[in-house]
């Protein structure tokens, strides 16, 4: 099922730069297939994929998005047993182990997805006006709204919770923001798995492609590119100090 390359919305693209294998901690091996790094183009097509797909997502309703969250976590648990094994071969961690992750990370999507059935999860506060008053006070409302597109980086120690479809993508995508992810370099194969999960729940439930990206980042440069990108309004992720002043 791996094929080592990116997902741009709702295409499968290659990348050109400097590649790199999962290695299995626990055997020094390196598994196929290879992950080209995607270039400054990729970067530039992924945001604009999610800048295209912003303000036909953020005014879906909330039933509308819920109903993703949980198609996505229907199509995580479809992977079945290649996710597991892929995510053990990369990590070493035991399968007990990550059988609870993607049980945590399917609980998170699913979390979202009652919260956005909640009627008071906006946060909407109105002030009724008062035309009499002098000078007359306008009818004000205020309530949460998406800022944009968001970033997120996967982190190295949970390759599923805290990934490509971990608590940061869910509240992303809960909140009607796009989501890039930057995959990362420990656990290529896992990534692209979930990643193409995502891909396929985003056409089941009618969504705009540009809704999910996902890149294969290797170097430093043009992770900070896709940050600095004017598109990006927050990046999610889970690291160093160093990396978040970043």
């Amino acid at each position: 099922m791996l094929s080592g390359s990116q997902i741009l919305g709702s295409q499968i693209v290659q990348g050109s730069e400097k590649a790199v294998h999962g290695i299995n901690p626990a055997t020094g091996e390196m598994l196929e297939p290879a992950y080209a790094g995607g270039t400054h183009a990729d970067i530039e097509k992924a945001c604009a994929l999610a800048k295209a797909a912003f303000p036909i997502y953020r005014a879906t309703d909330s039933e509308t998005r819920a109903v993703f969250l949980e198609t996505i976590a229907e199509q995580i648990l479809a992977l079945g047993d290649i996710l597991i094994q892929r995510a053990m071969d990369e990590s070493g961690l035991p399968r007990a182990r990550l059988e609870g992750e993607r049980g945590r990370t399917v609980n998170q999507l699913k979390l979202f997805a009652t919260i956005l059935r909640e009627k008071d999860w906006q946060g909407v506060c109105i002030e009724t006006a008062l035309p009499e008053r002098q000078p007359p006070k306008p009818d004000l409302r205020m309530r949460n709204i998406p800022l944009g597109p968001v970033v997120v980086f996967g982190a190295s120690n949970f390759p599923l919770a805290f990934s490509v479809a971990g608590g940061d993508t869910a509240s992303a995508l809960a909140a009607g923001a796009p989501v890039i992810v930057k995959a990362h370099t420990a656990h290529p194969g896992t990534s692209e798995l979930v990643g193409r999960a995502i891909q396929s729940a985003v056409k089941i439930a009618g969504m705009p492609e540009g809704v999910f990206s996902l890149l294969y980042l290797n170097d430093h440069a043009k992770a900070l590119s896709l940050v600095s990108n004017p598109v990006v309004k927050a990046v999610g992720f889970t690291g160093s100090r160093n990396a978040g002043l970043a």
